[in-house]
């Protein structure tokens, strides 16, 4: 990958959501309590800027690698896409039949559920291909650590908004960061016993 390592990528990433989890925790709230239209806008839009900074940057990093990693992240977007769009239809239909109760704050949930099918469809097409999942993985950060990183961040994230949050929201929060720090803990663990089994 010529000009931008996966451990560039990774490390602005992973600024990116640090800004994008401290405008949740220390702006988001303020928008309840806006007064002024103009500032309500400002202060509702905050948080999408990171997210667009981690979309710009994912465009980047597939521009930048080759045709084969291009192919993977194309394929894995694909089906992203696909996977959000049945279950936006699926939600479509239930909510209009009275079946769910859906409001707007549903959509919030898009762009995270679409990055985690992205994430899963480029590993499973990578694994398929016999490719890596990135090309300089050496430099990159493991794959457990990612998942204890973003579980730890989801809990404490949980922790700081428990007051603010229903307990449906909460619950989510919760045991999503659960799910994730387990898989992280679960990751690490095999990724030990790999290397001791290649050590004897």
């Amino acid at each position: 990958m010529s000009g931008f390592s996966q451990k560039q990528y990774e490390r602005r990433v992973l600024v990116a959501m640090a800004v994008y989890s401290g405008f949740m925790l220390l702006v988001w709230p303020l928008v309840r309590t806006a007064t002024s239209v103009p500032l309500k806008v400002l202060l509702a839009l905050a948080p999408v800027v990171p997210m667009c900074y981690v979309i710009g940057l994912l465009a980047r990093r597939i521009r930048a690698s080759d045709e084969l990693e291009q192919r993977t992240h194309l394929i894995a977007l694909g089906v992203a896409t696909a996977v959000i769009g049945a279950l936006s239809l699926l939600g479509g239909f239930l909510s209009i039949a009275g079946v769910l109760k859906l409001d707007g704050s549903v959509l919030i949930w898009v762009f995270p559920v679409m990055m985690l099918t992205y994430g899963v469809a480029r590993w499973q097409v990578s694994r398929r291909y016999g490719a890596d999942v990135s090309c300089d993985s050496e430099a990159s950060i493991p794959a457990y650590l990612r998942f204890l990183i973003a579980g730890v961040v989801l809990l404490i994230v949980a922790w700081l908004s428990r007051a603010s949050l229903d307990e449906m929201r909460l619950g989510f929060l919760c045991a999503m960061g659960a799910i994730f720090a387990m898989a992280g803990l679960a990751l690490g663990i095999a990724r030990w016993y790999r290397r001791r089994q290649r050590d004897e």
